[in-house]
C-alpha cells in the first residue's frame, strides 16, 4: 500500500518558524517519525514538501494510479487552494488534510479551510502528532474497507 505525504508551503521551516505555534521539531524529523511508523504498519510513503501549488499537484497526477491514500497539510494553500482542491477531488483514493496547529482556534482568516470540503477528514491540533495519527488512521481505514469488500 502507497501512501502520499505532501507539505505544503513554507513547511521546511518546521523548527525555525514560529516555534511557539509549531514547535521546534523539523520536518526532517517528521518525515523519519512517518517513515518508521509507515514501517510498522507495513506501508509505503511517497512524501513531496514544495512551496509551489503546480508540484503538489504534479505529484498526486503522478501518482493517481499508484497510490491508495494521501495526507495534505495544505499550509498557506489552506485557503486559497482551489487548483490543490480540485486536484484532490480528482483522486480516487481518500486524502487527509492535516495541520500542526488547531487552525480554528487562530487567526480568524485561518479558520476557514477551502480544502476540507475535498477531503475524507481532518486531523489538526496535535503538533507532529497530527501527521502520525492521520497515517495511521487512513490506513485502518483502508485496510477496514478492503476486508469489507
Amino acid at each position: 500500500m502507497k501512501i502520499l505525504v505532501l507539505h505544503g508551503p513554507n513547511l521546511n521551516l518546521f523548527g525555525r518558524r514560529e516555534p511557539h505555534i509549531y514547535g521546534t521539531t523539523t520536518l526532517a524529523q517528521i518525515n523519519e517519525r512517518l517513515q518508521k511508523l509507515a514501517a510498522e504498519l507495513g506501508v509505503e510513503l511517497g512524501i513531496l514538501q514544495s512551496n509551489h501549488e503546480g508540484a503538489l499537484i504534479d505529484f498526486l497526477h503522478e501518482h493517481i494510479d499508484a497510490a491508495q491514500g494521501a495526507l495534505v497539510n495544505p499550509a498557506g494553500l489552506t485557503q486559497h487552494g482551489v487548483p490543490l482542491h480540485d486536484a484532490i477531488k480528482a483522486m480516487p483514493f481518500p486524502v487527509i488534510e492535516v495541520h500542526m496547529s488547531n487552525i480554528a482556534a487562530r487567526e480568524a482568516w485561518r479558520a476557514h479551510s477551502i480544502i476540507s470540503p475535498a477531503v475524507k477528514a481532518t486531523v489538526q491540533g496535535f503538533g507532529p502528532h497530527s501527521y502520525l495519527a492521520a497515517l495511521r488512521s487512513l490506513v485502518e481505514s483502508l485496510r477496514e474497507a478492503s476486508q469489507a469488500a
